[in-house]
């Protein structure tokens, strides 16, 4: 299993960031996502599920996300999501933010991705750390560049 929980402050005001978590921009910070569409309940409430499909190289991988916590307050917002990829890969990921000031906000980025089959737990003991902590980077440098162009 691989976990991780970094964090970022980000020169933009929490609602702006927030906005990126949401389903008609998710694409903005998750470019690699060609569809996610609301499949059960609504996306602010939690047992939200949605069909995603992503893009790795030529291969599409279509999973279902639940979301597992969503709290959406003036100054502290969360989201925290889960799927299985490839069948393969039990992957859970949480979002937060924290207002620091006017045009502040404090990003968290936390997740782990087990592998749920002999196939998935070989794959993550073969990966090294530095790639992975590469993916998150990545990430999070994604959504502080999005942010600070719509703030």
């Amino acid at each position: 299993m691989i976990q991780w929980k970094e964090e970022k402050t980000i020169e933009a005001p929490i609602e702006t960031v927030w906005e990126l978590f949401k389903d008609e921009h998710i694409k903005a910070i998750m470019p690699k996502v060609e569809e996610h569409v609301l499949i059960e309940k609504e996306e602010h409430e939690v047992g939200a599920m949605h069909r995603q499909t992503y893009r790795e190289g030529k291969r599409l991988e279509t999973y279902t996300v639940e979301t597992l916590a969503y709290e959406d307050k003036e100054t502290f917002k969360v989201k925290r999501i889960c799927f299985v990829l490839g069948k393969a890969f039990e992957i859970t990921l949480g979002f937060t933010l924290q207002k620091v000031g006017g045009n502040q906000t404090k990003f968290i980025y936390e997740g782990q991705n087990k592998g749920v089959n002999f196939i998935g737990r070989a794959m993550l003991k073969l990966s090294r750390p530095k790639d992975q902590m590469n993916v998150v980077q990545e990430f999070m440098d994604r959504v502080e560049s999005e942010a600070k162009k719509r703030a």
